[in-house]
């Protein structure tokens, strides 16, 4: 006779439980009379065309899938969706998740070229949505794959900041590069498909797209000051991907990344250099705090006034020669955290601030 095997992934590992014959691999139930079918000896001779109906073995093979999905079983999820793509090629879901999850279990070394691999499957994902799915589905089918391209884009992206942060400062320089694509690569899976949607749609799916570009600064936001000696590229990005979310929600406000300066009273600057450098942006809660201890502490008094103007005679060139090496950042960083501190005690508010003048 032949060996009882499962009709749907082709286990031999099946067990009797009360009265019914179960696959330990995928689940699927067979009553005794399927299993004495399934175990007949020898070869049935057909002729003529056979036509095998296999959509019960897709829904359960969906259903196998989605569980797993959904309980954050990755490594089921993924062999199930591996096993749908060879028996449905035209299924968005398994075209996507297969990728899907093959990058989320890739190693730190292929954080880039797994981002990559994920940008690079949206286009013809979103060809089959059009394709084979309804109308009046598409957008919850593009919600989902949004949620997900935003969240491994912060996971890679992550992975990559915990792996530069625990390498030593002295040799960290000679890994910025590595670092910087492969946030590069996290970044542009959230922005790519919202992209795709705003093409194709003509902003049917504006609000969704937003979102997307939204995450995809957010990712930027966290790991920039990290990447990029020279912000002003990617701020350019950030700007203007700032004017496409107002399309669809007026109220956005685009953060800012690039240090800020301009002349106040004739002879000084809006850039607090040292802690711009330090802290990786002009706007951010320690800045404010000491921009505040500038203009109405520091301006008010003579001595002030003359300290304000030698600290930015001098720390435009420090900032130019060494501020975005670690062990500059390394250096001040203790020292303006406890200034900082002082002040916030004292009563200098970290809220957002308007300089003075």
């Amino acid at each position: 006779m032949k060996a009882l095997t499962c009709e749907m992934c082709g286990s031999t590992n099946l067990v009797k439980h009360e009265g019914v014959f179960v696959c330990q691999s995928c689940g699927t139930k067979y009553s005794v009379e399927e299993a004495k079918r399934m175990m007949v000896e020898g070869t049935v001779d057909v002729k003529g065309t056979v036509k095998v109906d296999t959509s019960d073995e897709l829904k359960n093979l969906y259903e196998i899938a989605r569980r797993a999905k959904d309980s954050d079983n990755s490594e089921n999820a993924a062999k199930y969706y591996d096993m749908i793509l060879i028996k449905d090629p035209s299924s968005w879901e398994a075209n996507f998740y297969v990728v899907y999850y093959k990058a989320m279990s890739c190693t730190i070394g292929q954080i880039e070229s797994a981002g990559y691999s994920v940008i690079n499957c949206l286009p013809s994902v979103v060809d089959l949505v059009q394709t084979n799915v309804p109308e009046e589905e598409q957008e919850l089918v593009y919600t989902e794959m949004m949620l997900r391209c935003s969240l491994i884009g912060h996971m890679l992206g992550g992975a990559a900041e915990r792996t530069y942060n625990d390498i030593d400062y002295s040799i960290r320089y000679e890994y910025m590069q590595e670092f910087s694509n492969r946030i590069v690569a996290a970044t542009f899976i959230p922005y790519t498909l919202a992209d795709i949607l705003e093409e194709r749609y003509n902003g049917k799916f504006g609000k969704l797209s937003a979102q997307g570009w939204k995450d995809a600064i957010n990712i930027q936001a966290n790991y920039v000051k990290h990447v990029y000696t020279d912000k002003s590229g990617i701020q350019k990005i950030i700007n203007e991907y700032g004017e496409k979310i107002r399309k669809y929600d007026a109220s956005y406000i685009t953060p800012s990344y690039v240090d800020t300066t301009s002349s106040q009273n004739g002879n000084k600057s809006s850039g607090c250099y040292v802690a711009t450098a330090v802290y990786g942006t002009y706007d951010c809660p320690e800045v404010w705090t000491l921009r505040r201890f500038r203009d109405y502490t520091l301006d008010e008094t003579l001595a002030g006034r003359a300290f304000i103007k030698t600290y930015y005679a001098i720390s435009p060139t420090l900032v130019k020669l060494f501020g975005n090496t670690n062990w500059f950042k390394s250096l001040w960083k203790p020292v303006l955290d406890k200034m900082v501190l002082r002040l916030q005690y004292k009563g200098f508010d970290s809220t957002p601030y308007k300089d003075k003048y």
